[in-house]
């Protein structure tokens, strides 16, 4: 590895909404970002400048990529951390993406009336674990995507996935049963690159923080 190649932190981020706020909050810490960043359609994105390179990911594989040291450095979700349990360090809450954790159903299920409940969800480590803590017995089936018509066909009683405003679940005809857990971005790194980049991880921990802090206090 070159000397220029060690000096250049690689960021792993998730694409979509938390991408977007991601951005927003390294721009406001004064990492300089080009303007068309944002529409870029590239997976690897080389930003010199700031001495840095962005890898665009699922949410789901940021974690995977940073443990494994492809990336220094990541974005992720809190559901994400608990979902996935990998080796990294999360080091700071970034404040951004809000939402949370529920279970959700039709407004005709009976909880009373169901011996062997299915939930259907894209975090069945999660979703298992919640339940368990409940003392509730349920078959968890995985899905990756459109949660919310596992009850509406009948293969799931009731759903746990994310909610931001709850529109999804209302135009689907579902409701919300129970809050399980807050849920923000979480700023997090690789042990190794913690050893060997301490200097620039610092830098961006400590630069994030305080504008996280302004943007609170306001």
């Amino acid at each position: 590895m070159t000397e220029k190649e060690e000096n250049v932190l690689t960021v792993a981020m998730p694409k979509g909404r938390i991408f977007e706020e991601a951005v927003a909050l390294l721009r406001k810490a004064d990492y300089s970002l080009p303007p068309e960043f944002e529409e870029s359609r590239k997976l690897i994105i080389d930003v010199p400048e700031a001495s840095m390179q962005f890898i665009l990911a699922k949410p789901m594989d940021v974690p995977t990529y940073v443990e494994h040291g492809v990336a220094d450095v990541g974005v992720a979700g809190k559901d994400v951390m608990i979902e996935e349990k990998r080796d990294v360090y999360e080091v700071l809450d970034l404040k951004i993406s809000e939402c949370y954790m529920a279970v959700a159903g039709l407004p005709t299920y009976n909880p009373q009336a169901d011996i062997s409940p299915k939930i259907a969800t894209k975090y069945p480590n999660l979703a298992s674990e919640y339940f368990r803590q409940q003392g509730e017995q349920v078959e968890i089936i995985k899905l990756n995507g459109s949660i919310e018509l596992a009850p509406i066909v009948g293969l799931a009683d009731r759903i746990v996935d994310i909610v931001s405003t709850g529109r999804t679940l209302k135009e689907n005809g579902l409701v919300e049963m129970e809050t399980m857990m807050s849920i923000t971005s979480r700023f997090i790194v690789n042990p190794v690159s913690y050893r060997t980049k301490s200097g620039q991880i610092d830098d961006m921990v400590n630069r994030l923080a305080s504008v996280i802090e302004k943007e609170r206090a306001r």
